[in-house]
């Protein structure tokens, strides 16, 4: 080979180096769709990651899934099926036979199996679970009891239970034959003879631990655990407060139920962080791209009818004050700053209230300091903008009105008043409804971005048409 194609060959282009992402679905698929062998076919796939799999089953059609459900063993489908959503994971386990459906289900964690069960029409479902082992059967019963708003409908009974009477290398050996059914074996939790849990030992220490070292030395009897009838909303933060990779779920006797693992609690946050921005958007449920028309609707349609009801009191209040517009039309240019920092400031405060009200053991003295806080912030700030208004809208209204230094500063001194007083408002009406929601037992992110707006273009129409009524018309009688 000569110099120059040595040369030619080992100098490489910024093309030929750039990393391309390879193109998995596109290969998954056609694998599929191929004529391989069934068994040249499981091997091709067994060497993609399941989650990759699981992105290309809405492009197969349902015979293409059929396939693919015949092809793949039972722990390959089971790894596809961790990785969907519910709603199409019920659609995909529907199109499987009754007894490969049963299987899949068995292999999957018992909380990821009941949602995905819920999704399936009742009477394949009933036959789903007639097919279980009766132990997987009684399980998934379990936590099916559960209402979804409960910590126990997201539970898991993956783990590894122990009597806290055992000694090292009896607990060692119990460790190895549940660990055969279960995987979560980084935790280990004691019970005593009536099943009451006890506390938790690390993996770790059971492992190092000598023969000789008693196992109760090993236990951890302040561990973290939750109720399972208690509500997802009432112990979220203790879950989030805690980085344990699974907190045991009790029953209302302290009997140990099952675990929830820190992917769920992952999840559980994940959920309930989405259902409080629908609500703060003014929605009363979470939608999905796939969601019916009619569902979307019922979902927006109320807080929709109540804003519209409010924004027709608004379009009354300025309607009352028409003399003031008649007389001073210049007033209705600077109407939508008034109204926008007024729901700015508000939004504002309603955020900061729903994320300290998330706090249980808030007393009244920290809501009386959370309110004073945020109507000091939103006066302070007023203040600051309020000034600001003063010059700029008096310039404006000089230089490119035409209008004497007089008008123009005394319209400006009313919009710079007006915001300052909006804003003040408008922080205390932030802080107060979510505090009064949470008063009377509803949840507080109801008081929703929508309705803290338009509530706030109420209380910025009359404080900027109320201020320019007073000082404008009838102290100063300006006019123009």
């Amino acid at each position: 080979m000569t110099k120059e194609k040595l040369k030619t060959n080992g100098s490489i282009s910024e093309e030929s180096t750039a990393i391309t992402k390879p193109d998995y679905e596109n290969e998954i698929v056609s694998v599929i769709r191929g004529n391989l062998s069934p068994l040249v076919m499981q091997e091709r796939l067994e060497d993609y990651h399941g989650n990759d799999i699981a992105q290309v089953l809405e492009r197969l059609s349902p015979q293409e899934r059929k396939k693919l459900c015949r092809i793949c063993t039972v722990d390959m489908l089971a790894e596809i099926f961790e990785h969907l959503d519910e709603q199409p994971a019920g659609v995909y386990l529907s199109e499987m036979p009754i007894q490969k459906a049963a299987d899949v289900i068995s292999e999957l964690e018992t909380d990821t199996a009941v949602a995905v069960l819920h999704e399936i029409e009742k009477e394949k479902r009933e036959l789903v679970i007639e097919a279980l082992q009766p132990d997987i059967r009684e399980d998934i019963r379990l936590i099916a009891s559960f209402d979804e708003d409960e910590i126990g409908s997201k539970m898991t009974t993956n783990l590894i239970h122990i009597r806290k009477n055992l000694t090292v290398k009896e607990a060692m050996k119990e460790l190895i034959r549940q660990a055969k059914e279960n995987d979560n074996i980084s935790t280990l939790f004691t019970v005593d003879e009536n099943n009451e849990f006890y506390g938790a030992i690390d993996l770790k220490d059971l492992i190092t631990a000598e023969s000789t070292v008693s196992l109760d030395s090993l236990i951890s009897t302040s561990f973290p655990y939750v109720y399972a009838n208690e509500t997802i909303d009432d112990c979220i933060e203790k879950l989030k407060d805690y980085s344990e990779n699974s907190i045991p779920v009790l029953d209302n006797f302290n009997r140990l139920l099952g675990v929830i693992t820190s992917q769920s609690i992952i999840e559980v946050v994940d959920d309930e962080m989405g259902e409080d921005y629908a609500r703060l958007a003014g929605l009363t449920a979470e939608e999905d791209l796939q969601e019916p028309l009619m569902e979307s609707m019922k979902k927006r349609m109320p807080w929709l009818l109540v804003l519209l009801g409010l924004g027709i009191v608004v379009s009354a209040v300025v309607g009352a004050f028409e003399t003031v517009v008649a007389q001073l039309t210049l007033i209705m240019a600077f109407q939508s700053l008034i109204l926008d920092m007024a729901g700015n400031v508000g939004t504002q405060s309603l955020a900061v209230t729903i994320r300290v009200l998330t706090d249980e053991n808030l007393s009244f003295q920290h809501k009386l300091h959370l309110v004073a806080k945020e109507m000091r912030v939103g006066l302070c700030n007023g203040i600051l903008l309020g000034l600001l208004s003063f010059l700029m809208v008096g310039c404006y209204v000089m230089l490119f009105k035409h209008k004497t230094a007089l008008f123009s500063f005394a319209i400006s001194g009313c919009i710079g008043a007006s915001l300052m007083l909006a804003m003040l408002i408008s922080s205390a009406v932030g802080t107060f409804i979510p505090l009064f929601f949470k008063k009377i037992k509803i949840d507080p992110a109801v008081a929703s971005g929508p309705l803290i707006t338009t509530v706030n273009d109420l209380v910025a129409v009359v404080t900027y048409y109320g201020i320019s009524w007073l000082l404008l018309l009838n102290v100063l009688h300006l006019k123009g």
